[in-house]
């Protein structure tokens, strides 16, 4: 975790007694360019720290890299320009995505046709202890540095079947921190391995789209998913669960998976 990931800025604290001044650490957002080719693809406002599996995980969540060997190389830089991910792709893998997207549409126009490049999750023998997964839940703030300093990041971390903890990311925005997350896994080849997805947050249909795509079949989140996220998640063969109200998980499609 780099320093700027928060900064100190002075508060005003006013109750019906007194008024006094205090320091706080607020986390820091700034910009980042994703280049692609050479070409502008996509500026994020992100969390500073994990840059490259950030663009890693963007690349991999929109379609534009499959695995780690599509990459020809991965680099950042943060002159005075501005912060910025440089990714090259392949020969055979340049030629591939040249010819099925167009850089010059809107990155929502691409968020609508997700659905044509992700295929309904097949883990269908994993079995997941509730009760463990319950536990990754409810202890996820334990495991985040960032939310203890500054009380407002949002956090995706990814176990194997067995509990494993692979990895695990913070930043200003939800779909950044899966991401990033994702982006650790798929840099050190071991992606395949990802079988449980925690959120900090709500889970809407973008998160999900990100999930099938990398082949998570469960996701547990802190808050409900939405109406729409639930239904894709269906049709993509995926477990959504959010934490209830005293304890214990609210299922809301994919049960046989938790046991």
């Amino acid at each position: 975790m780099i320093l700027d990931t928060f900064l100190k800025h002075s508060a005003v604290y006013i109750d019906k007694n007194r008024t006094t001044s205090s320091h706080h650490k607020l986390i820091s957002e700034e910009p980042l360019k994703i280049i692609i080719q050479d070409r502008l693809y996509s500026i994020i406002m992100q969390t500073p720290g994990d840059e490259l599996p950030l663009a890693a995980g963007f690349c991999f969540s929109e379609g534009i890299v499959d695995k780690p060997d599509d990459i020809e190389s991965l680099s950042f830089s943060n002159k005075s320009d501005g912060n910025k991910v440089n990714l090259l792709l392949n020969k055979s893998r340049k030629n591939e995505v040249f010819q099925q997207k167009d850089f010059n549409i809107s990155y929502s126009h691409i968020i609508r046709n997700h659905c044509q490049v992700i295929c309904p999750v097949e883990k269908d023998n994993i079995k997941l202890d509730s009760a463990n997964a319950l536990y990754c839940l409810e202890n996820l703030s334990s495991i985040q540095p960032l939310r203890k300093s500054t009380h407002s990041s949002h956090a995706a971390a990814l176990y194997s079947s067995d509990f494993e903890l692979l990895s695990i990311s913070e930043d200003v925005g939800r779909h950044n921190a899966l991401d990033k997350t994702i982006g650790k896994l798929i840099l050190n080849n071991t992606l395949c391995k990802a079988c449980l997805l925690i959120l900090s947050s709500r889970i809407n249909c973008e998160l999900v789209q990100k999930a099938a795509r990398a082949g998570i079949p469960v996701i547990l989140a802190i808050s409900r998913p939405t109406f729409h996220a639930v239904k894709l998640a269906s049709q993509m063969n995926m477990t959504i669960a959010c934490l209830a109200e005293k304890s214990g998980l609210y299922v809301f499609c994919g049960k046989s998976r938790l046991v």
